[in-house]
């Protein structure tokens, strides 16, 4: 990459939007972090730990899915700054809230608003890196914010070595409100500002129902997700309670192996943005993903005694092939026009992430008759055969659209 194209990427913009999604995955996994010891202080018996964990998890989730909403009609409609900045104010102050619960349902209150801030964030950023960023660089734009903002998660296991629970909390916050201060400078992308301009319906969200095209579009785009919070959300989280029935020779603690699983997604980000450059295809690079992660889940749940150490080389394997993220937010911004950019980008992770609480709901209902593994079997399947097939149907999208400069066109659907 040459000096001039490097300042083109390495912009302002591109930075506080990667910055924006640091602190967003240090607050979205404060949570499984922090599950053991802050449920233990709030009484919760170890008995009903992996029950209350899921809970208050999918409280959070459902929050996303609410706020994926809310926040991408609003980036489509009032604009990607208004989206990006209000966002990072409301999961702020629920984190900051969240340092001084004393309940479970004070807890799952504020993870739920938690969920419903962090849920505009992710969107807002993709959206804006892709207007502002010729269509041949967009793909180095991504993984910089991919790797910049995965690499919160690790941040946040390092905090939640070192400081209690609480306190943790509190830390997620304050990063979010000082980074609130680095509006300043930043301007609207191009893009939207000639749709606000121009006499056509923005964020209409139920648009996406009325036409078969766009909504197999849209659900293909949903469904390509679900294997990451598969293996997040279940694999992951639940790695301290997994642990025993794989027969691991010692005690696996779950900051750890989110914090390895992160370090891997936030490589796999890098990889993943790299080399949907070089090969110029970004459907391929997320089916090469997919593929590597399902292998991964292979080993997970067959082989016995491991140790902790490569347990949590096998979580940092499963973060590294999940961490077509930000690859595959790009792909459903790029599916759709201008009017509808935000509306997409925003609310496909977050039904993603919405879909949780029927990947845990399904997993904990499974359990029962198969157990852990058996459950982790079945729904894992699931996930990943949905992913396949949808990917499939997908249109390729690297090199989609246009440059906006100065007098430009503007993509509608």
């Amino acid at each position: 990459m040459t000096q001039s194209r490097l300042r083109t990427v390495l912009n302002l913009t591109v930075l506080v939007a990667a910055l924006g999604y640091f602190v967003d995955m240090f607050d979205l996994l404060l949570f499984p972090i922090v599950r053991q010891p802050s449920l233990t202080a709030l009484g919760v018996p170890p008995a009903l730990q992996i029950e209350v964990g899921a809970s208050l998890l999918n409280w959070q989730m459902v929050g996303m899915l609410l706020g994926g909403i809310f926040w991408g009609v609003l980036g489509d409609k009032k604009g990607r700054l208004s989206t990006l900045f209000g966002s990072i104010a409301l999961y702020s102050m629920a984190n900051l809230a969240n340092a001084f619960v004393h309940s479970v349902p004070a807890y799952a209150l504020w993870r739920f608003l938690a969920g419903l801030g962090l849920a505009g964030e992710l969107g807002a950023a993709v959206t804006m890196v892709s207007e502002i960023l010729p269509k041949d660089l967009r793909g180095y734009g991504t993984a910089i914010v991919a790797a910049v903002g995965i690499f919160g998660a690790v941040t946040a296991k390092l905090v939640g070595d070192f400081f209690p629970w609480r306190v943790t909390y509190a830390i997620g916050g304050g990063l979010g409100i000082a980074l609130l201060f680095l509006r300043v400078g930043i301007r609207e992308s191009f893009m939207f500002a000639k749709t606000h301009e121009a006499t056509v319906a923005r964020g209409d969200f139920l648009s996406l129902f009325t036409n078969w095209n766009r909504l197999g579009r849209y659900i293909r785009c949903i469904l390509i997700g679900l294997p990451t919070w598969f293996v997040v959300g279940i694999l992951i989280t639940f790695s301290p309670e997994f642990a025993p029935v794989l027969k691991v020779s010692g005690k696996v603690n779950a900051g750890t192996a989110v914090a390895f699983c992160y370090t891997g997604i936030t490589l796999g980000s890098v990889l993943s943005g790299f080399l949907s450059q070089a090969y110029h295809t970004r459907k391929k690079v997320v089916g090469w993903s997919i593929a590597a992660a399902l292998g991964g889940v292979v080993i997970y749940l067959s082989v016995r005694g491991l140790t902790p150490t490569l347990f949590y080389i096998l979580a940092g394997y499963l973060g590294l092939a999940t961490g077509y993220w930000a690859v595959f937010v790009t792909i459903a911004a790029e599916q759709f026009g201008t009017n509808l950019r935000a509306t997409v980008a925003t609310t496909v992770p977050n039904f993603v992430r919405g879909a949780v609480p029927l990947i845990t709901g399904s997993f904990l209902y499974f359990r029962g008759s198969m157990g852990m593994v058996g459950a982790a079997w079945a729904v894992g399947a699931l996930c990943f055969a949905l992913a396949f097939g949808a990917l499939w149907g997908l249109p390729e999208t690297h090199g989609a659209g246009s440059r906006f400069r100065g007098v430009g066109r503007i993509r509608i659907q």
